[in-house]
């Protein structure tokens, strides 16, 4: 009876492992400072999100946990979020807070929600995962534009 607990017990905590797969053309750490920085063409792989930048800093706690990603250059990513929403899109710059589930987008954000079809373009936006809202501003010389696609009633 032990023995089925503790593979179970062994089981379930590698249920909720996820992997985290990081390419780059160049890496370097502090681990003092718990920061390590990825240099050209990044690419990060954790089940079905990805991002992709130039430059992606990841800093972490003392038991080497992530608590902040900053990327930069370029960003394009694809994010699916815990209540079914699937993103993707691309900023100049984009920070994420794992433990709030918290994105920010910087300069020429262009944010769509694939499966409901919505899209935002601005200069700054947040989306909180978790609970399913997203804050926008609008861009230096224009304000925020948001597309939705509404059925004519004719297509219900």
């Amino acid at each position: 009876m032990k023995q089925i607990f503790i593979l179970s017990l062994l089981l379930s905590t590698s249920l909720f492992a996820q992997e985290l797969r990081i390419k780059a053309d160049s890496f370097k750490a502090d681990e003092k400072a718990g920061m390590s920085v990825f240099s050209g063409s990044v690419n990060i792989v954790k089940n079905q999100d990805e991002l992709n930048a130039s430059t992606v800093t990841i800093f972490t706690n003392e038991e080497h946990k992530p608590t902040k990603y900053i990327a930069s250059g370029n960003v394009a990513f694809y994010i699916s979020t815990p209540k079914g929403a699937i993103y993707s899109g691309n900023a100049q710059r984009v920070v994420y807070l794992p433990g709030k589930k918290e994105y920010h987008f910087y300069e020429n954000v262009r944010l769509t929600q694939v499966n409901e079809k919505k899209e935002i373009i601005g200069d700054e936006v947040v989306l909180k995962t978790v609970e399913g809202k997203a804050y926008a501003k609008g861009e230096k010389s224009g304000p925020v534009i948001m597309i939705f696609n509404i059925p004519d009633e004719e297509e219900k």
